[in-house]
């Protein structure tokens, strides 16, 4: 055990969780399998949270009270330290709260803690946002695992798909530098699956911001498949680098980039969670391995 990360395991996975940005950074099999992508040069990130806000903001500016703040990509959480809360066998939690560095670009009072536990085939993630503050607090937050693709070295990656329980016939949203265009698109889903290929990502993420599912499962011709559920969150985000990476990212989402001619003051952003002082919003993420029969 280090400071910098903490591995568990239970039943047959294994997980290893870094201090910076309370990141999951592997995700192992019984059998030793990497079932996460490790950082490489096409991507320097695992498993990234998204907060205060997902996607991007126009010009990358937070505009609160006639004051200018700014805001990066996808938030400042994934890049700062988290306070360990608890380490065990099976389990870790940690904390990030406001402070001096994030009020100079959110100027908002917060208490982000990311609890995890492995149990049997699954991880599973609790996500609490708190308002200790005295007015109400707008936030998005997303998660953004990649996972290898392919799962099984050396097999092509467009025997690769999703899977919905159910179909998912409503059109999807695409991005234009980062923000949301205004009209939707056709869906790739056919019925309740999405066929993997590199040219699905040619125009950057599959955006699917009216999705009835609350899982999905991600499998190949054969080895092991994963399957994402989630809860509170809203929204889901399918993304891999444009040109091609070896890695496939699955975002439950709650909120999402500003829409393209969006300029206003950020309380009026769509897709926020306003909640309100002393009050908390809770987010859950599991990550359910499927061994191959």
């Amino acid at each position: 055990m280090t400071n910098d990360i903490h591995t568990f395991s239970a039943g047959g996975l294994t997980a290893s969780i870094k201090a910076d940005g309370a990141e999951l950074c592997s995700l192992k099999t019984g059998g030793g399998l990497e079932l996460l992508w490790q950082a490489g040069p096409a991507w320097p990130r695992h498993a990234p949270w998204l907060f205060p806000i997902v996607g991007r903001l126009k010009d990358d500016q937070l505009r609160h009270r006639g004051k200018t703040y700014p805001m990066t990509q996808h938030g400042f959480a994934r890049d700062l330290r988290f306070e360990w809360l608890e380490r065990t066998a099976q389990s870790c939690s940690l904390q990030l709260t406001d402070g001096e560095a994030t009020r100079a670009r959110y100027p908002f009072a917060f208490r982000l803690t990311i609890a995890y536990r492995v149990a049997a085939d699954r991880l599973e993630a609790s996500i609490e946002i708190a308002n200790p503050g005295t007015e109400v607090l707008p936030a998005s937050f997303g998660a953004h695992p990649a996972f290898n693709w392919p799962l099984m070295p050396g097999e092509p990656k467009s025997q690769y798909r999703l899977v919905f329980p159910q179909a998912e016939p409503a059109p999807i949203r695409r991005l234009s530098g980062g923000l949301l265009r205004e009209q939707p698109e056709p869906s790739p889903v056919q019925a309740a699956r999405v066929p993997l290929s590199e040219d699905l990502f040619a125009g950057d993420a599959v955006i699917l911001d009216s999705i009835k599912s609350r899982s999905v499962r991600y499998e190949g011709e054969r080895g092991p498949s994963i399957e994402i559920g989630w809860n509170g969150f809203r929204e889901l985000g399918i993304w891999s680098k444009p040109g091609g990476a070896p890695f496939l990212c699955i975002e439950p989402w709650r909120g999402y980039a500003s829409p393209l001619h969006f300029d206003d003051e950020f309380t009026d952003k769509p897709g926020l969670m306003h909640i309100a002082r002393g009050g908390a919003e809770i987010l859950t993420l599991r990550i359910q391995v499927h061994e191959a029969v």
